[in-house]
């Protein structure tokens, strides 16, 4: 059985799994977060959008989107691992 890579690192950064059947607390809790992050990630990009087309960000408020948009794709991509990892092998 492999682990599930959760949503959240930990305290020193580094990765969290979760070994089980994925029916208890913890495996609700990190599909409720991964959710999350994709419902966070869709309105950003919607925000993201409506920005650039103003065509009147200051540098500033760029570098701010940019790193927003970064740390969303930071999250998404750590779900798409995670859902990856759990497909059936089709060997």
């Amino acid at each position: 059985m492999n682990g599930r890579l959760l949503p959240w690192t930990g305290a020193d950064g580094k990765p969290c799994y979760l070994v089980g059947d994925g029916e208890g607390h913890v495996s609700r809790l990190a599909d409720q977060i991964e959710s999350l992050h994709l419902g966070m990630a869709d309105g950003l990009l919607d925000h993201a959008a409506a920005l650039l087309a103003e065509q009147r960000l200051t540098g500033d408020e760029l570098r701010y989107l940019a790193r927003r948009l970064s740390e969303s794709l930071s999250d998404v991509k750590r779900i798409a691992e995670s859902r990856g990892a759990r497909l059936p092998s089709r060997d």
